[in-house]
């Protein structure tokens, strides 16, 4: 499976348990991501930006409504395949930065990059991908260090690399300038749409940085529940 994946979302629906009764989080949401473009998920927290990311992710599964991939004329009922297809798929076209990061601890920035990739049974091309990837961001002294020895920052640059080494068709990156200063933050941005430009890929940011919504092809916001334009 190969191309430029585009992603159809429909009357998706999801509820969370509370006690005997349950959350609605996301209700009746609707919205065509295109391939090649960057999208900006605008919402306050807990407004269930994380919750949608997951969705697309294939991580979770909706109450209702179903979610798409396309690509040509491929198309994949997402939550219908087993988890397992689901899985192999999310490692070699799914690329997700996540809000804190998810380095583990006990690996090496090279390690923690690396995992997906080996799991992906990736070949050495992809390696030196990474380490070309490492180098751009300025993390190539910090290969061997843990990642709690690293700043913020740093932590976030490994957690993107380690996303696009695999060179994604979709990127979905939760809040990823949430936890960094103003430097930073423009940074990473100008680092995603460098990088989704270059890759041609499906770009969605989940954020509540209003700021951010400028730079991107399509832009919608969560508001109790449902999606309703960004104005």
């Amino acid at each position: 499976m190969t191309g430029r994946w585009r992603i159809e979302i429909r009357n998706v629906a999801k509820s969370f348990p509370a006690g005997a009764t349950r959350i609605p989080v996301l209700q009746d949401v609707n919205w065509d991501l295109r391939a090649g473009a960057m999208s900006v998920l605008l919402g306050a927290s807990g407004s269930g930006k994380s919750t949608l990311i997951n969705l697309i992710a294939g991580l979770d599964a909706p109450d209702a409504g179903r979610i798409r991939l396309r690509a040509g004329d491929e198309t994949l009922e997402w939550h219908a395949l087993a988890d397992r297809a689901r899985t192999r798929f999310r490692l070699r076209h799914i690329g997700v930065i996540y809000q804190f990061f998810n380095l583990l601890p006990s690996l090496t920035v090279w390690e923690n990059v690396m995992l997906p990739l080996d799991l992906a049974g990736r070949s050495k091309a992809y390696a030196e991908r990474a380490r070309a990837l490492i180098q751009e961001v300025g993390l190539d002294s910090r290969m061997q260090a843990l990642p709690q020895t690293l700043s913020g920052g740093e932590q976030q640059r490994a957690a993107i690399v380690r996303a696009l080494a695999n060179r994604p068709a979709i990127i979905l990156a939760d809040e990823p300038t949430g936890n960094l200063d103003d430097a930073n933050s423009q940074a990473v941005m100008a680092l995603l749409t460098r990088l989704c430009t270059r890759q041609q890929a499906l770009l969605l940011v989940a954020t509540h940085a209003r700021e951010l919504a400028p730079l991107a092809q399509a832009t919608a916001r969560l508001e109790n529940g449902r999606l309703v334009p960004a104005g």
